[in-house]
């Protein structure tokens, strides 16, 4: 018997969350992660000069000289990546910002010469090595420099990704509630009207598909909202639905429905047959007067399926003729699965004089 949490412990974990939480807005800071790099250099750079030096020196002494090297990196750093960058080489201004980098080197590493010059000067051996590896103290510089320009790059272009991704899943999730927004109550407008017609006539099956559209109302509510569900659950919303259908066109219409392949734990975006087989019964079988039909296929196989449904047709009045089939749910179902499926589905159409017939093959792995 398994031991349910306290609400001590609770509150420890809620506390434990949101303690955890400060920290990463504390470290995610710009001034908080730039300062910490700097500290980190700065450290590094005095243990690496302190473990080379042959001299007796004081480690303060040698980490003051790392301070005002961090400094100097620092101050070009900054220079480049808030005035130049921005002015200069986001602006297709390439050489005028190298001209004005190396400007920059040349100003800042004679300044650091100075400050060290006055600071060796009681190490006279010191201060000759200072003037004869200068080109050295130039080089760092603008490697420094450049090095801040890479960094800057690729972090404004993982920064630009990030912001691409982002306003792209908030433009799809909109886009995917307001096609569902359409799907939904174009279903219930359909089966209100037949109920609506049923009651009327107070037909005892009445309320056997009242039972029927609260379990789909249902589904509808509380588990098309999100963003998959349990295929099994999607097949048991399909036959309910035919369920209701079969008792509401009696004998006049051969409705058939067969699943083969193990459903188990596969997951599919809702609502994603039920257009195909609205248009079925919408377009085919109330144009139809005799032998109407509505024959549906699910095949499963593993995480891909295929999904069949195929309707009679009647004649099309002289109105239809020139009639798109399939309407808004079609459209629909095919903006879906461009945004949920991109390139993980295939949908073939096939019509004839006396038949229509939609084939999708679906990758389910292949889902957003």
């Amino acid at each position: 018997m398994t031991s349910q949490p306290t609400i001590g412990q609770n509150a420890d974990a809620f506390l434990s969350n949101r303690w955890r939480m400060r920290l990463i807005r504390f470290f995610t800071k710009r001034a908080v992660y730039h300062s910490l790099f700097w500290l980190g250099l700065l450290f590094l750079l005095t243990i690496i000069e302190w473990e080379s030096k042959s001299t007796q020196q004081s480690f303060f002494f040698t980490l003051s000289n790392e301070i005002v090297n961090v400094f100097f990196y620092a101050t070009i750093v900054y220079f480049n990546t808030a005035y130049l960058i921005p002015y200069y080489l986001t602006k297709n201004k390439f050489l005028t910002y190298c001209g004005l980098l190396l400007l920059a080197t040349f100003i800042l590493t004679p300044l650091k010469m100075i400050v060290f010059y006055f600071k060796f000067e009681h190490q006279p051996l010191a201060q000759n090595s200072l003037i004869a590896n200068q080109h050295w103290y130039f080089v760092f510089m603008f490697i420094f420099g450049g090095a801040s320009t890479v960094v800057k790059i690729i972090t404004d272009w993982v920064r630009a990704v990030r912001e691409k991704q982002e306003l792209e899943t908030r433009t799809m999730q909109t886009e995917l509630r307001f096609l569902k927004s359409q799907i939904n109550p174009h279903f219930l407008f359909n089966t209100l009207n037949s109920l609506y017609a049923l009651t009327l006539k107070k037909s005892d099956i009445a309320p056997e598909i009242v039972i029927k559209l609260s379990e789909m109302m249902r589904y509808m509510l509380y588990e098309c909202n999100e963003r998959q569900v349990p295929l099994s659950n999607e097949v048991h919303y399909l036959r309910n639905y035919l369920d209701l259908e079969k008792l509401r066109q009696g004998h006049n219409v051969d409705i058939q429905f067969e699943v083969e392949g193990m459903i188990s734990d596969q997951k599919i975006a809702p609502l994603m047959f039920i257009p195909f087989i609205e248009n079925s019964f919408k377009h085919g079988v109330h144009n139809n007067i005799t032998q109407a039909f509505v024959k549906m296929r699910l095949v499963v196989n593993g995480r891909r399926l295929e999904f069949f449904c195929e309707n009679s047709k009647g004649e099309a009045l002289p109105m239809q003729q020139h009639r798109r089939s399939g309407g808004i749910g079609l459209v629909n179902v095919r903006r879906r699965l461009d945004i949920l499926y991109p390139g993980h589905y295939a949908l073939k159409i096939n019509e004839t004089p006396r038949t229509y017939a939609v084939t999708l093959c679906l990758d389910l792995e292949g889902g957003r």
